[in-house]
Protein backbone atom coordinates (compact mmCIF):
# COMPACT_ATOMS: atom_id res chain seq x y z
CA UNK A 1 0.00 0.00 0.00
CA UNK A 2 1.29 3.46 -0.73
CA UNK A 3 2.30 5.18 2.70
CA UNK A 4 3.40 8.79 1.07
CA UNK A 5 1.42 11.57 1.73
CA UNK A 6 1.35 14.99 0.09
CA UNK A 7 -0.12 18.36 2.63
CA UNK A 8 -0.36 21.95 0.87
CA UNK A 9 -1.10 24.96 3.00
CA UNK A 10 -1.97 28.18 1.07
CA UNK A 11 -1.23 30.94 3.25
CA UNK A 12 -1.05 34.02 3.55
CA UNK A 13 2.14 34.72 2.06
CA UNK A 14 2.55 31.55 0.27
CA UNK A 15 2.06 28.11 -0.54
CA UNK A 16 4.00 25.37 0.84
CA UNK A 17 4.25 21.64 -0.37
CA UNK A 18 5.23 18.75 1.51
CA UNK A 19 5.58 14.99 1.18
CA UNK A 20 5.50 13.17 4.63
CA UNK A 21 6.10 9.43 5.15
CA UNK A 22 3.36 7.48 7.08
CA UNK A 23 5.41 8.21 10.50
CA UNK A 24 5.42 12.21 9.54
CA UNK A 25 8.89 12.47 8.44
CA UNK A 26 9.24 15.36 6.55
CA UNK A 27 10.87 13.92 3.18
CA UNK A 28 10.81 17.44 1.13
CA UNK A 29 9.25 20.66 1.61
CA UNK A 30 9.31 23.65 -0.94
CA UNK A 31 7.42 27.17 -0.46
CA UNK A 32 6.14 30.10 -2.98
CA UNK A 33 5.26 33.02 -2.64
CA UNK A 34 2.89 35.02 -3.94
CA UNK A 35 1.56 39.09 -3.21
CA UNK A 36 -0.96 40.97 -1.82
CA UNK A 37 -3.00 43.53 -3.52
CA UNK A 38 -4.63 46.46 -1.40
CA UNK A 39 -5.74 48.76 -4.16
CA UNK A 40 -8.37 51.00 -1.65
CA UNK A 41 -8.20 51.40 2.01
CA UNK A 42 -9.84 48.38 3.57
CA UNK A 43 -8.92 46.06 0.60
CA UNK A 44 -6.72 43.48 1.06
CA UNK A 45 -6.77 40.94 -2.22
CA UNK A 46 -5.42 37.96 -3.77
CA UNK A 47 -5.80 36.46 -7.21
CA UNK A 48 -6.39 32.73 -6.79
CA UNK A 49 -4.26 31.92 -10.05
CA UNK A 50 -1.47 32.90 -8.23
CA UNK A 51 -1.85 30.14 -5.44
CA UNK A 52 -2.46 27.38 -7.81
CA UNK A 53 0.56 28.53 -9.47
CA UNK A 54 2.32 28.33 -6.35
CA UNK A 55 0.62 25.33 -5.64
CA UNK A 56 2.26 23.22 -8.75
CA UNK A 57 5.41 24.65 -8.24
CA UNK A 58 5.69 23.58 -4.40
CA UNK A 59 4.21 20.12 -5.36
CA UNK A 60 7.00 19.67 -8.04
CA UNK A 61 9.92 20.96 -6.22
CA UNK A 62 8.78 18.56 -2.82
CA UNK A 63 8.43 15.75 -5.13
CA UNK A 64 11.65 16.56 -6.17
CA UNK A 65 13.47 16.60 -2.44
CA UNK A 66 12.16 13.98 -1.42
CA UNK A 67 13.28 11.74 -4.26
CA UNK A 68 10.53 9.69 -4.38
CA UNK A 69 8.30 9.28 -7.73
CA UNK A 70 4.36 10.78 -8.08
CA UNK A 71 3.23 7.52 -8.21
CA UNK A 72 4.30 6.92 -4.66
CA UNK A 73 1.52 9.62 -2.94
CA UNK A 74 -1.30 7.90 -1.53
CA UNK A 75 -3.46 10.81 -1.31
CA UNK A 76 -3.32 14.69 -1.02
CA UNK A 77 -4.56 17.10 1.75
CA UNK A 78 -4.80 20.73 1.43
CA UNK A 79 -5.08 23.59 4.47
CA UNK A 80 -5.67 27.24 3.60
CA UNK A 81 -6.29 30.36 4.95
CA UNK A 82 -9.42 31.11 6.15
CA UNK A 83 -12.18 33.85 5.00
CA UNK A 84 -11.81 34.35 1.60
CA UNK A 85 -15.00 34.60 -1.00
CA UNK A 86 -13.64 32.43 -4.60
CA UNK A 87 -16.20 33.98 -7.47
CA UNK A 88 -15.92 31.06 -9.58
CA UNK A 89 -18.09 30.37 -12.92
CA UNK A 90 -18.90 27.09 -13.94
CA UNK A 91 -15.84 26.30 -15.07
CA UNK A 92 -14.30 26.85 -12.48
CA UNK A 93 -12.71 30.41 -13.26
CA UNK A 94 -11.96 32.60 -11.17
CA UNK A 95 -14.07 36.06 -11.71
CA UNK A 96 -11.90 38.55 -9.79
CA UNK A 97 -9.24 38.58 -7.28
CA UNK A 98 -11.12 37.60 -4.09
CA UNK A 99 -10.79 39.60 -0.77
CA UNK A 100 -8.97 37.83 1.95
CA UNK A 101 -9.34 37.09 5.56
CA UNK A 102 -7.74 40.83 6.24
CA UNK A 103 -9.86 42.70 4.12
CA UNK A 104 -12.64 45.05 5.76
CA UNK A 105 -14.59 46.91 2.86
CA UNK A 106 -17.45 45.58 4.06
CA UNK A 107 -18.64 47.30 7.16
CA UNK A 108 -21.49 48.55 5.76
CA UNK A 109 -22.59 45.34 4.49
CA UNK A 110 -22.45 43.81 8.40
CA UNK A 111 -24.48 46.80 9.52
CA UNK A 112 -27.04 45.79 7.01
CA UNK A 113 -26.81 42.18 7.38
CA UNK A 114 -27.20 43.24 11.28
CA UNK A 115 -30.55 45.42 10.49
CA UNK A 116 -32.23 42.11 8.34
CA UNK A 117 -31.60 39.50 9.80
CA UNK A 118 -30.82 40.22 13.52
CA UNK A 119 -27.45 40.20 15.15
CA UNK A 120 -28.60 37.84 18.20
CA UNK A 121 -30.08 35.85 15.70
CA UNK A 122 -27.20 35.27 13.66
CA UNK A 123 -24.74 34.61 16.80
CA UNK A 124 -26.95 32.01 18.02
CA UNK A 125 -27.01 30.14 14.59
CA UNK A 126 -23.28 30.40 13.66
CA UNK A 127 -21.40 31.03 17.49
CA UNK A 128 -19.51 34.07 15.24
CA UNK A 129 -20.36 37.43 15.13
CA UNK A 130 -20.59 39.98 12.44
CA UNK A 131 -17.31 41.68 11.12
CA UNK A 132 -16.40 42.37 7.16
CA UNK A 133 -13.29 40.17 7.33
CA UNK A 134 -15.80 36.96 7.24
CA UNK A 135 -17.01 35.58 3.93
CA UNK A 136 -20.65 36.36 4.29
CA UNK A 137 -20.06 40.38 4.16
CA UNK A 138 -17.74 39.60 0.43
CA UNK A 139 -20.30 37.63 -0.84
CA UNK A 140 -23.07 40.50 -0.34
CA UNK A 141 -20.58 43.11 -1.11
CA UNK A 142 -20.08 41.36 -4.38
CA UNK A 143 -23.95 41.32 -4.61
CA UNK A 144 -24.02 45.44 -4.32
CA UNK A 145 -20.78 46.39 -5.69
CA UNK A 146 -19.71 44.21 -8.21
CA UNK A 147 -22.90 42.92 -9.71
CA UNK A 148 -21.06 41.53 -12.66
CA UNK A 149 -18.93 39.20 -10.62
CA UNK A 150 -22.21 37.90 -8.78
CA UNK A 151 -24.39 37.14 -11.54
CA UNK A 152 -21.89 35.51 -13.10
CA UNK A 153 -20.93 33.10 -9.86
CA UNK A 154 -21.72 29.52 -9.74
CA UNK A 155 -19.95 28.85 -6.24
CA UNK A 156 -18.40 30.74 -3.81
CA UNK A 157 -15.46 28.57 -2.72
CA UNK A 158 -12.48 28.53 0.10
CA UNK A 159 -8.68 28.48 -0.48
CA UNK A 160 -8.03 25.04 0.21
CA UNK A 161 -11.35 24.47 -2.05
CA UNK A 162 -10.30 26.32 -4.79
CA UNK A 163 -6.80 24.80 -5.50
CA UNK A 164 -9.14 21.27 -4.89
CA UNK A 165 -11.45 22.45 -7.91
CA UNK A 166 -8.44 22.91 -10.16
CA UNK A 167 -6.48 19.86 -8.94
CA UNK A 168 -10.21 17.58 -9.22
CA UNK A 169 -12.80 19.38 -11.04
CA UNK A 170 -14.95 19.19 -7.84
CA UNK A 171 -16.76 22.33 -6.05
CA UNK A 172 -16.66 21.57 -2.09
CA UNK A 173 -17.07 22.92 1.44
CA UNK A 174 -14.78 21.48 3.59
CA UNK A 175 -16.91 21.78 7.81
CA UNK A 176 -13.71 23.56 9.51
CA UNK A 177 -14.16 26.56 6.74
CA UNK A 178 -17.86 26.90 6.73
CA UNK A 179 -17.28 29.45 10.09
CA UNK A 180 -16.66 32.22 7.71
CA UNK A 181 -20.25 31.74 6.65
CA UNK A 182 -23.28 33.35 8.75
CA UNK A 183 -25.93 31.10 7.55
CA UNK A 184 -24.23 28.13 8.97
CA UNK A 185 -25.64 26.39 11.47
CA UNK A 186 -22.69 25.69 14.36
CA UNK A 187 -24.42 23.03 16.31
CA UNK A 188 -25.52 20.71 13.18
CA UNK A 189 -23.13 21.28 10.65
CA UNK A 190 -25.94 22.37 7.78
CA UNK A 191 -26.43 25.43 6.56
CA UNK A 192 -29.65 27.12 7.43
CA UNK A 193 -32.23 27.75 4.62
CA UNK A 194 -33.63 30.57 6.41
CA UNK A 195 -31.13 32.56 6.98
CA UNK A 196 -29.61 32.29 3.61
CA UNK A 197 -33.33 33.81 2.36
CA UNK A 198 -33.09 36.43 5.50
CA UNK A 199 -29.28 37.16 4.45
CA UNK A 200 -29.99 36.88 0.20
CA UNK A 201 -27.59 34.79 -0.27
CA UNK A 202 -28.44 32.15 -2.95
CA UNK A 203 -27.99 28.03 -1.50
CA UNK A 204 -26.70 26.92 -4.42
CA UNK A 205 -23.86 29.22 -4.98
CA UNK A 206 -22.70 27.56 -1.31
CA UNK A 207 -21.06 24.01 -1.98
CA UNK A 208 -22.08 21.13 -0.45
CA UNK A 209 -20.55 20.35 2.89
CA UNK A 210 -17.94 17.51 3.47
CA UNK A 211 -15.96 16.18 5.90
CA UNK A 212 -12.38 17.47 6.39
CA UNK A 213 -10.75 13.98 5.64
CA UNK A 214 -13.39 12.85 3.03
CA UNK A 215 -11.99 11.99 -0.61
CA UNK A 216 -13.77 14.51 -2.59
CA UNK A 217 -12.47 13.80 -5.89
CA UNK A 218 -9.26 12.52 -7.65
CA UNK A 219 -6.41 14.35 -9.69
CA UNK A 220 -7.54 15.26 -13.43
CA UNK A 221 -4.79 14.28 -16.39
CA UNK A 222 -4.95 18.09 -16.96
CA UNK A 223 -4.18 19.28 -13.21
CA UNK A 224 -1.40 15.62 -13.00
CA UNK A 225 0.34 17.60 -15.77
CA UNK A 226 0.84 20.86 -14.44
CA UNK A 227 1.45 20.09 -11.17
CA UNK A 228 3.71 17.03 -11.45
CA UNK A 229 1.19 14.71 -10.06
CA UNK A 230 0.01 11.05 -10.74
CA UNK A 231 -3.54 11.28 -12.17
CA UNK A 232 -6.34 9.55 -10.12
CA UNK A 233 -4.12 10.20 -6.69
CA UNK A 234 -7.16 10.94 -4.00
CA UNK A 235 -7.57 14.26 -2.81
CA UNK A 236 -9.32 14.58 0.80
CA UNK A 237 -11.61 18.15 1.55
CA UNK A 238 -8.94 19.72 3.81
CA UNK A 239 -9.52 22.43 6.48
CA UNK A 240 -8.61 25.70 7.46
CA UNK A 241 -4.72 26.64 7.63
CA UNK A 242 -5.12 27.05 11.79
CA UNK A 243 -7.05 23.64 12.29
CA UNK A 244 -5.26 21.77 10.06
CA UNK A 245 -2.04 23.36 12.14
CA UNK A 246 -3.94 22.64 15.57
CA UNK A 247 -4.33 18.63 13.88
CA UNK A 248 -0.34 18.40 12.65
CA UNK A 249 0.46 19.91 16.31
CA UNK A 250 -1.52 17.43 18.24
CA UNK A 251 -4.33 19.74 19.39
CA UNK A 252 -7.07 16.34 19.40
CA UNK A 253 -8.43 16.24 22.66
CA UNK A 254 -10.67 18.58 25.14
CA UNK A 255 -8.34 21.99 26.33
CA UNK A 256 -5.41 21.59 24.11
CA UNK A 257 -4.39 24.48 23.16
CA UNK A 258 -2.58 25.63 19.77
CA UNK A 259 -0.48 28.71 19.12
CA UNK A 260 -0.86 30.03 16.29
CA UNK A 261 2.62 32.16 14.84
CA UNK A 262 1.74 32.91 11.07
CA UNK A 263 1.24 35.49 9.33
CA UNK A 264 -1.83 36.17 11.80
CA UNK A 265 -1.88 35.40 15.62
CA UNK A 266 -3.33 33.96 18.53
CA UNK A 267 -4.55 30.76 19.58
CA UNK A 268 -7.13 27.86 19.21
CA UNK A 269 -8.72 25.25 22.41
CA UNK A 270 -10.05 21.82 21.47
CA UNK A 271 -13.98 21.65 22.64
CA UNK A 272 -15.77 18.60 22.82
CA UNK A 273 -19.10 20.86 23.38
CA UNK A 274 -20.12 23.66 21.55
CA UNK A 275 -19.59 27.02 23.09
CA UNK A 276 -19.60 30.12 21.80
CA UNK A 277 -18.47 33.92 23.07
CA UNK A 278 -18.80 36.93 20.62
CA UNK A 279 -15.54 38.32 21.57
CA UNK A 280 -13.85 34.95 20.26
CA UNK A 281 -14.18 32.58 17.19
CA UNK A 282 -16.06 29.62 16.76
CA UNK A 283 -14.98 26.58 13.93
CA UNK A 284 -15.66 23.39 13.74
CA UNK A 285 -12.39 21.32 13.83
CA UNK A 286 -10.94 19.71 11.29
CA UNK A 287 -11.31 16.13 13.75
CA UNK A 288 -15.03 15.04 13.57
CA UNK A 289 -17.04 16.13 17.10
CA UNK A 290 -15.01 18.45 18.30
CA UNK A 291 -14.84 22.23 17.80
CA UNK A 292 -11.98 24.86 18.18
CA UNK A 293 -12.36 28.13 19.48
CA UNK A 294 -9.97 30.92 18.62
CA UNK A 295 -8.40 34.52 19.52
CA UNK A 296 -7.34 35.23 15.90
CA UNK A 297 -5.46 38.74 15.43
CA UNK A 298 -4.48 40.38 12.56
CA UNK A 299 -0.61 41.47 13.61
CA UNK A 300 1.19 37.86 14.35
CA UNK A 301 4.10 37.47 12.35
CA UNK A 302 2.99 39.27 10.03
CA UNK A 303 3.92 42.19 11.92
CA UNK A 304 7.63 41.39 12.10
CA UNK A 305 7.39 40.51 8.19
CA UNK A 306 5.88 44.28 7.49
CA UNK A 307 8.74 45.93 9.66
CA UNK A 308 11.38 44.05 8.08
CA UNK A 309 9.66 44.50 4.58
CA UNK A 310 9.62 48.26 5.84
CA UNK A 311 12.64 49.27 7.77
CA UNK A 312 14.57 46.03 7.68
CA UNK A 313 17.22 46.69 5.04
CA UNK A 314 20.33 46.65 7.55
CA UNK A 315 18.52 43.17 8.48
CA UNK A 316 18.46 41.94 5.40
CA UNK A 317 22.58 42.95 4.31
CA UNK A 318 23.62 41.59 7.53
CA UNK A 319 21.37 38.42 7.01
CA UNK A 320 22.62 37.87 3.27
CA UNK A 321 26.42 38.08 4.53
CA UNK A 322 26.12 36.01 7.29
CA UNK A 323 24.12 33.66 5.35
CA UNK A 324 20.64 34.08 7.54
CA UNK A 325 17.50 35.02 7.80
CA UNK A 326 16.56 38.29 8.60
CA UNK A 327 14.03 37.19 11.08
CA UNK A 328 17.23 35.20 12.80
CA UNK A 329 19.31 38.44 12.72
CA UNK A 330 15.71 40.61 14.19
CA UNK A 331 15.84 37.77 17.03
CA UNK A 332 19.20 38.48 18.40
CA UNK A 333 18.53 42.32 18.28
CA UNK A 334 15.34 41.57 20.06
CA UNK A 335 17.70 39.58 22.59
CA UNK A 336 19.74 42.57 23.23
CA UNK A 337 16.83 44.48 24.63
CA UNK A 338 15.58 44.00 28.54
CA UNK A 339 12.05 42.84 28.66
CA UNK A 340 9.54 45.57 28.82
CA UNK A 341 11.61 47.70 25.72
CA UNK A 342 12.93 50.38 28.48
CA UNK A 343 9.08 51.43 27.77
CA UNK A 344 8.65 51.24 23.83
CA UNK A 345 5.36 49.52 23.50
CA UNK A 346 3.50 48.42 20.05
CA UNK A 347 0.00 47.99 18.91
CA UNK A 348 -0.42 45.13 16.56
CA UNK A 349 -3.45 46.29 14.73
CA UNK A 350 -1.85 46.83 10.69
CA UNK A 351 -5.20 45.97 9.63
CA UNK A 352 -7.57 46.45 12.22
CA UNK A 353 -7.98 44.10 14.36
CA UNK A 354 -9.95 40.94 15.18
CA UNK A 355 -10.31 39.54 18.92
CA UNK A 356 -11.86 40.43 20.81
CA UNK A 357 -12.15 43.96 20.32
CA UNK A 358 -13.41 43.95 16.85
CA UNK A 359 -12.37 47.13 15.43
CA UNK A 360 -11.74 47.18 11.75
CA UNK A 361 -10.70 50.54 12.26
CA UNK A 362 -8.23 50.48 14.74
CA UNK A 363 -4.42 51.45 14.45
CA UNK A 364 -0.51 50.01 14.61
CA UNK A 365 1.01 52.16 17.13
CA UNK A 366 4.62 52.65 18.39
CA UNK A 367 4.47 54.57 21.91
CA UNK A 368 7.46 55.57 24.28
CA UNK A 369 9.97 56.47 21.70
CA UNK A 370 12.53 59.01 22.14
CA UNK A 371 16.31 59.62 20.87
CA UNK A 372 17.61 56.95 23.28
CA UNK A 373 15.59 54.29 21.77
CA UNK A 374 17.22 52.33 18.54
CA UNK A 375 15.71 50.13 15.46
CA UNK A 376 16.65 47.07 18.32
CA UNK A 377 14.19 48.25 20.65
CA UNK A 378 11.25 48.76 18.06
CA UNK A 379 12.04 45.13 16.93
CA UNK A 380 11.12 43.84 20.39
CA UNK A 381 8.63 46.21 20.88
CA UNK A 382 6.37 44.49 17.79
CA UNK A 383 7.34 41.01 19.39
CA UNK A 384 6.32 41.69 23.16
CA UNK A 385 3.19 43.76 21.25
CA UNK A 386 2.02 40.50 19.21
CA UNK A 387 2.84 38.61 22.80
CA UNK A 388 0.49 40.68 24.84
CA UNK A 389 -2.32 40.41 21.88
CA UNK A 390 -2.17 36.49 22.23
CA UNK A 391 -1.89 37.56 26.65
CA UNK A 392 -5.75 39.60 25.23
CA UNK A 393 -6.89 36.40 24.00
CA UNK A 394 -5.94 34.36 26.51
CA UNK A 395 -7.74 36.23 29.17
CA UNK A 396 -10.76 37.10 27.16
CA UNK A 397 -10.97 33.02 26.78
CA UNK A 398 -10.67 32.70 30.35
CA UNK A 399 -13.89 34.90 31.29
CA UNK A 400 -15.55 32.55 29.04
CA UNK A 401 -14.88 30.11 31.01
CA UNK A 402 -12.22 28.40 28.94
CA UNK A 403 -9.31 27.04 30.65
CA UNK A 404 -5.88 27.70 28.82
CA UNK A 405 -2.85 26.10 29.73
CA UNK A 406 -0.43 24.72 28.18
CA UNK A 407 0.21 25.59 24.31
CA UNK A 408 2.03 24.26 21.25
CA UNK A 409 3.49 26.93 18.92
CA UNK A 410 2.63 26.79 15.28
CA UNK A 411 4.07 28.72 12.17
CA UNK A 412 7.36 30.69 11.33
CA UNK A 413 7.41 32.54 14.51
CA UNK A 414 7.74 29.67 16.45
CA UNK A 415 11.46 28.96 14.53
CA UNK A 416 12.58 32.22 16.93
CA UNK A 417 13.22 31.40 20.15
CA UNK A 418 13.49 34.64 21.82
CA UNK A 419 10.11 35.16 20.32
CA UNK A 420 8.73 32.20 22.16
CA UNK A 421 10.37 33.05 25.05
CA UNK A 422 8.52 36.16 25.08
CA UNK A 423 5.52 34.61 24.71
CA UNK A 424 5.66 32.28 27.51
CA UNK A 425 7.06 35.03 29.86
CA UNK A 426 3.71 37.61 29.03
CA UNK A 427 1.34 34.78 28.96
CA UNK A 428 2.51 32.61 31.75
CA UNK A 429 2.29 29.58 30.23
CA UNK A 430 4.92 26.39 28.93
CA UNK A 431 5.37 26.85 25.59
CA UNK A 432 6.41 23.25 23.15
CA UNK A 433 7.80 23.67 20.07
CA UNK A 434 7.26 20.69 17.54
CA UNK A 435 10.70 19.81 15.65
CA UNK A 436 9.79 20.77 12.07
CA UNK A 437 7.61 24.50 11.37
CA UNK A 438 5.32 22.09 9.19
CA UNK A 439 2.16 21.66 11.53
CA UNK A 440 -0.27 23.16 8.80
CA UNK A 441 1.08 20.99 6.12
CA UNK A 442 1.41 18.05 8.45
CA UNK A 443 -1.92 18.28 9.30
CA UNK A 444 -3.50 18.10 6.18
CA UNK A 445 -1.35 15.67 5.59
CA UNK A 446 -2.74 13.31 8.58
CA UNK A 447 -6.24 14.45 6.89
CA UNK A 448 -5.31 12.70 3.68
CA UNK A 449 -4.18 9.20 5.49
CA UNK A 450 -6.81 9.21 7.29
CA UNK A 451 -9.42 9.82 4.31
CA UNK A 452 -7.83 6.61 2.37
CA UNK A 453 -6.91 4.36 5.20
CA UNK A 454 -3.23 4.77 5.71
CA UNK A 455 -4.37 5.62 9.78
CA UNK A 456 -7.60 3.76 11.01
CA UNK A 457 -8.47 6.93 13.36
CA UNK A 458 -7.38 10.53 14.13
CA UNK A 459 -6.03 8.99 17.38
CA UNK A 460 -3.82 6.82 15.30
CA UNK A 461 -2.34 9.45 13.17
CA UNK A 462 -1.70 11.75 15.69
Amino acid sequence: MKQLLLGLDIGTSGCKATVFDSGGVVLGTATHGYPLHTPAPGWVEQDPNDWYEAAGLGIRQSIALAGVSPKDIAAIGIGGQSWAAVAVDRSGNALCNTPIWMDTRSQAVCREMADSAGEEQIFRLCGNALSPTYTTPKILWYKRNRPDVFGRTYKILQSNAWIISRLTGAFTQDLSQCFGLHCFDMRRGVYDEGMCDAMGIPQEMLPGIFPCHAVVGEVTKRAAEECGLMAGTPVVAGGMDTTCGALGAGVLFSGQTQEQGGSSGGMNVCLEQYKADPRLILSFHVVPGKWLIMGGTVGGGGSLRWFNDQFGAAEQAQARAQGRSPFEVMSDEAASIPPGCDGVTFLPYLNGERTPIWDANAKAVFYGLDYSKTRFHAVRAVMEGVAFSLLHNIETAEQAGIAVGEMVAIGGAANSEVWTQIKADVTGRTIKVPQADTAATLGAALLAGVGVGVYQSFEEAV
